[in-house]
């Protein structure tokens, strides 16, 4: 059985967080703005703000606004899959284990697709599949897919769902957003984990208007708050201009940390276009006394295909990685 066990539970008390794949820190335009909407807090959300922002999400994509929902955090939509009532639903892993789980607590049997290492094979995904969910790039691997290779996906009387959460740091070109007109596809994005903002819970999902009727059928009023829409303007006010440094940024990082890990002794385990890190070589002792240094590290026994012997580290700063390094050594 699948278990929510994420990074933020060995990350607490950390000084140096690992296990976490956010953005640390959160840039001034984004503190200010939400700053700025601390007033606003007295009053509800307004239908015409929640067009806007939606709206916003909408150009950037290239897609008409009705194909937008915007959730409480990327996990949210997770949450409404069972909507769909699929019979033969298939998880691909190893992978974020959210759907898997929120599948299996509504009576579904799913079939877990384990690719095996370095997990670059697409394969296994069974024809009776009416239900295909798959990360793209993969957590916790990075292996970032080939647009045209999830595409291939599609048959008919199947809905692919792919998760985006970290592809804003990796290539927007291979985002499906913008093919959710075929009408069988449903994207989710996260804004949380780019920005610094996992304990505000944002994100949306994108996919054809039937599919959106289904999926939000019975939701709550207002599940995104005043700040939630604060966060999203200003996101998409600055992300044309801040992703590019980002993604540099990031990318520099991950190259170097590699590097350095592979100096350590430690073999990487799938090629990695996310914000961190698949590796082999280590062990729960070791995982263990690293924490007892207060440094954070994600075990991945939890993903399917994966053991003790695997870590993911999300990507961080030079000095950093300094202090990863010097206790690994």
């Amino acid at each position: 059985m699948l278990s929510r066990i994420h990074g933020d539970i060995d990350a607490a008390g950390a000084e140096w967080d690992f296990a976490v794949n956010v953005q640390p820190g959160m840039p001034t335009w984004l503190f200010d703005a939400l700053s700025d909407a601390l007033h606003r807090l007295a009053s509800y959300p307004s239908d015409a703000e929640v067009r806007e922002v939606t709206g916003m999400i909408a150009t950037y994509h290239g897609v008409p606004n009705d194909h937008v929902v915007l959730l409480a955090g990327a996990s949210e939509g997770f949450a409404m899959l069972p909507k769909l009532a699929p019979a033969h639903p298939a998880v691909v892993h190893p992978g974020f284990s959210e759907p898997d789980i929120v599948l299996t607590d509504a009576g579904c049997t799913v079939d877990r697709v384990v690719l095996p290492p370095p997990f670059t094979q697409l394969q296994g995904i069974s024809e009776a599949a009416d239900l295909v969910i798959i990360g793209n790039p993969t957590n916790p691997t990075g292996v970032l897919w080939d647009k045209a290779d999830l595409l291939a996906l599609r048959r008919p009387g199947r809905i692919l769902v792919v998760d985006e959460a970290f592809i804003d740091l990796a290539s927007e070109e291979n985002s499906l957003a913008a093919d959710t007109a075929l009408g069988d596809i449903i994207v989710l994005r996260s804004l949380t984990k780019t920005w610094g903002l996992a304990g505000l819970r944002i994100g949306y999902m994108v996919a054809a208007p039937k599919l959106l009727r289904t999926l939000t059928a019975g939701r709550a009023h207002w599940p995104i708050g005043t700040l939630q829409l604060a966060a999203v303007r200003a996101i998409f006010n600055h992300q044309d201009q801040e992703l590019p440094r980002l993604r540099l940024q990031v990318a520099q990082q991950r190259e170097e940390m590699i590097d350095r890990l592979t100096e350590s002794g430690y073999s990487i385990a799938s090629p990695s276009q996310a914000p961190f890190i698949l590796v082999t070589g280590g062990n729960e002792k070791r995982r263990q006394q690293l924490l007892a240094q207060k440094i954070a590290i994600r075990r991945c026994d939890t993903f399917p295909g994966l053991g003790l012997d695997y870590w993911r580290l999300a990507v961080r700063d030079r000095q950093t990685v300094d202090k990863l390094i010097a206790a690994l050594t």
